[in-house]
């Protein structure tokens, strides 16, 4: 009898990659179990090049818990030999299945290793993988081609107030880039959204056009994850862009302020962190104040300086580049 696990997956792209580890270890370990994935629509597409992907069931927001009414719906017919639930919900005790996994209440370690504990391997958390095709390295190969290197950055994230300011971004490009850098000479890859085009757009301005990528929404997740793994060395605020990057095996530094780096730093030992002087804790209180409006704020990472990054950027050079 067909073995099938359905794994519910959470809904932003960085939370997804992160997850991405123990779906690729539960392949490994059964081989024959069918998956089917079941996530936010942003992260869906992380999953479509999946081993052993069955069906891939996009959950977009509903009034009433609509979308958790329609996957029931989906999935209830099915005899399950696993439910792997990362979003604490009722779901694996409405269907049948042979075993639960459902991760822990969340505390102050990385999100991989609590992960990891829903299938018990919270002592060797299994790293975050993606998934590709020969068709996406191919697509990355004509946005990044030749073998030149190539420092990619992330300039932008999905909140103002975890952006490093735009206007530091030219001079650590130069600092790495220019004579005397890490890749001296380098390509500069520029990534994000398509919706943050015009918040990246003073960078784009600002670096020297003849070596420059502008790769902002240039193609589908699983491609921009190829072109990540192009690169020598990815440089980038809090962001998908940084696990992405970390998961494909590239020399990642992530930025950090308000936002933890012990639960959400880049996975694995080609990162680094580097953040402001302001700890995450200290951060938390200065939020909680009642003038403070995640909203409206601009950057909380104006403290942290250009040497800073460029530091954490040389160390990993030093310590991983081949």
């Amino acid at each position: 009898m067909t073995r099938r696990l359905l794994f519910i997956g959470p809904t932003r792209i960085g939370d997804a990659v992160l997850s991405t580890g123990i779906l690729n270890h539960l392949i490994a370990s059964e081989p024959d179990l069918r998956v089917t994935v079941a996530c936010g629509p942003l992260a869906a597409p992380l999953f479509a090049a999946a081993v052993n992907l069955d069906r891939l069931i996009p959950m977009p927001k509903r009034k009433r818990a609509g979308h958790w009414i329609s996957l029931w719906r989906q999935v209830v017919g099915t005899r399950w030999h696993r439910v792997v639930d990362l979003r604490r919900s009722a779901m694996p005790w409405l269907v049948l299945t042979s075993h639960i996994h459902t991760v822990p209440a969340d505390r102050a370690i990385h999100r991989v290793a609590l992960n990891a504990e829903a299938i018990g391997c919270g002592d060797a958390p299994p790293a975050p993988v993606v998934w590709t095709m020969p068709r996406h390295h191919r697509l990355a190969e004509s946005l990044i081609p030749g073998d030149e290197p190539v420092l990619g950055i992330g300039p932008a994230a999905n909140w103002a107030g975890k952006t490093w300011p735009i206007d530091r971004w030219p001079a650590l490009v130069e600092r790495l880039t220019g004579p005397g850098g890490a890749l001296p000479g380098a390509r500069i890859a520029v990534f994000g959204a398509p919706g943050e085009r015009e918040v990246i757009a003073p960078l784009l301005a600002a670096l020297p056009a003849e070596r420059t990528l502008d790769l902002v929404g240039a193609a589908d997740l699983l491609t921009i994850a190829a072109a990540l793994e192009r690169c020598r060395l990815f440089v980038g605020n809090d962001s998908a862009l940084m696990h992405m990057a970390a998961a494909m095996g590239t020399l990642t530094v992530g930025l950090f302020g308000p936002t933890d780096d012990r639960r959400y730093g880049p996975w694995g030992p080609r990162t680094a962190v580097a953040r402001t002087p302001r700890s995450y804790d200290e951060w938390q209180v200065f939020m909680q104040q009642p003038e403070f409006d995640h909203r409206t704020t601009g950057t909380l990472m104006d403290s942290l300086e250009v040497d800073a990054v460029e530091a954490a950027a040389r160390a990993l050079w030093r310590e991983c580049a081949p």
